[in-house]
């Protein structure tokens, strides 16, 4: 069937050719199947534990999916870094004069296992909801699933569940005689939690290995409205350490309170003087290059956001005022303290005055702003206060010469990307998620997020797209993380789209 789709943005309209086969109650079919088929993989692969921390388990993670891949009739090869390996997958279809570049994440975040509510993080469990409880289901059940029921297990959705759902369906298209007319580049990243720092001179290094057309991460979650969704950039990160300095080693607060300095309270004042009451950056300088003109602001106010509805999940009565609504926010860095440190609380609680206080810091990236600049912005302004700014611990002359000392240390993960809507790659997604779907995905500027992706698209040349599948609501990074089963099959008719989605 050939047919001919408009698609529209900033006013300007683009015709698309596009030879499909396959309608929105076709793919439907086909991915219900190819989810009740899949689910034995999907519990297998959540069952190897993944925290990058763990060479070994990584390891068998790497191991699972060259397998999984050569059953694919895919080659795979290994990318030697320092600590783990990128692993990338290669499929050639005849007559392809296009390369599709498709990134996975295998590792997970660390656990907690006495929060998870279940035997172990590691077993995925299958339960459903039963007014506010969630209770077991057997996974004998899945022969009769329902879209609500939800598989708990570390990585279920960030971001093992994609790989299942990309693996499922590169099976049923295969089962439909269907044959992508672009080849595949599969790049799988075993670090991605600990901010990749391996992947920008890896790809430095392999760039004519992992040349390709254009670039799809397979990750995230969809919109909070749960419907299909593509994110066209995302926020890059640095972080810093901070740390201030009292006494050389704790002290009793009945003899010296009043008399040594008390660092928690000077952390504490110098990082309140980085912002207003309203959550917006003091520092000169921080929000400079960013611009919100009429067209940015009609394609940010597109996108459904609930704004109360955000308010009530967060559970918060207001919000910060860096942005006059959500997706106008995240268009700017942000400065967050991500966790302070001193001395003890709780059952450990202790009368001293602390020797040290800390605070890890989190800086967001937009491609407006020098990732350097920002941190230096940073770094002047503790200076400015007064402190004398090292990159190490003071040592004891340091101490007696200097009232104030500070410890500044920082480093850049990755740079923000963001591509256009009527870019060749966000035409033919858009294209693909409307032959799926009967609607209009809900595109997304640029998420608040950081995927470590960049250095594809600012060393390669070569634009990306986010394609998110996950339920919003699955606990990522944290205790009795989930997987909606309902999103894992339509993630896996997202993927049968795109693959029978001629380029």
């Amino acid at each position: 069937m050939f047919r001919h789709l408009y698609i529209c943005t900033l006013g300007l309209c683009f015709a698309v050719s596009s030879l499909t086969a396959q309608s929105a109650d076709e793919l439907q079919k086909w991915s219900d199947r190819a989810a009740r088929e899949s689910f034995p993989m999907l519990k297998e692969l959540l069952s190897i534990p993944n925290d990058a921390f763990y060479p070994d388990y990584i390891e068998k993670n790497v191991r699972w999916c060259e397998v999984a891949f050569a059953k694919r009739e895919f080659t795979t090869k290994r990318i030697e870094t320092p600590a783990a390996p990128l692993l990338l997958a290669e499929k050639n279809h005849p007559g392809a004069k296009q390369t599709v570049l498709i990134y996975l994440q295998l590792d997970g975040q660390p656990v907690d296992s006495t929060r998870w509510f279940q035997e172990s993080p590691y077993l995925p469990v299958l339960k459903q909801q039963v007014g506010q409880e969630w209770q077991e289901v057997s996974w004998e059940s899945l022969t009769d699933y329902k879209d609500d029921w939800r598989v708990f297990a570390r990585s279920a959705s960030d971001a093992k569940g994609p790989v299942a759902m990309f693996l499922a369906a590169l099976d049923e298209t295969k089962a439909h005689n269907i044959r992508p007319n672009y080849n595949i580049k599969v790049i799988m990243d075993f670090e991605e939690e600990l901010g990749s720092p391996n992947l920008p001179e890896a790809v430095i290094k392999n760039a004519a290995l992992l040349k390709a057309d254009m670039l799809i991460i397979f990750d995230g979650p969809r919109h909070i409205t749960n419907k299909p969704t593509l994110t066209f950039g995302a926020r890059g990160i640095a972080t810093i350490t901070l740390t201030t300095y009292g006494p050389a080693v704790p002290q009793h607060s009945g003899h010296f309170g009043n008399y040594a300095p008390n660092p928690a309270l000077r952390l504490s004042k110098l990082l309140a003087g980085m912002k207003d009451d309203d959550g917006r950056v003091l520092i000169p300088g921080f929000y400079d290059g960013v611009s919100i003109g009429e067209e940015t602001e009609a394609i940010l106010r597109a996108v459904p956001d609930n704004e109360t509805q955000i308010k009530d999940r967060l559970q918060i009565a207001d919000t910060d005022k860096v942005g006059r609504f959500y997706q106008e926010a995240i268009q700017y860095p942000s400065l967050n303290i991500r966790g302070m440190q001193s001395g003890w609380i709780d059952e450990k609680v202790r009368t001293i005055i602390p020797g040290w206080a800390r605070a890890e810091i989190d800086v967001r990236l937009v491609l407006e702003s020098n990732p350097e600049r920002l941190l230096g912005l940073i770094k002047s302004y503790v200076g400015e206060q007064g402190y004398h700014v090292i990159d190490r611990e003071p040592t004891k002359e340091e101490r007696l010469n200097h009232a104030k000392i500070a410890t500044f240390t920082s480093e850049v993960s990755y740079q923000s990307f963001r591509t256009p809507f009527d870019s060749k790659v966000g035409i033919w997604l858009t294209s693909a998620l409307q032959r799926a779907f009967n609607e209009d995905p809900i595109r997304i500027r640029m998420s608040g997020g950081s995927i470590p992706i960049s250095p594809f698209v600012n060393t390669l040349g070569v634009p990306a797209v986010t394609v998110p599948t996950v339920n919003r609501d699955n606990n990522q990074h944290s205790p009795n993380e989930n997987l909606r089963l309902g999103n894992y099959r339509e993630g896996i008719k997202t993927m049968m789209a795109i693959l029978s989605e001629k380029l």
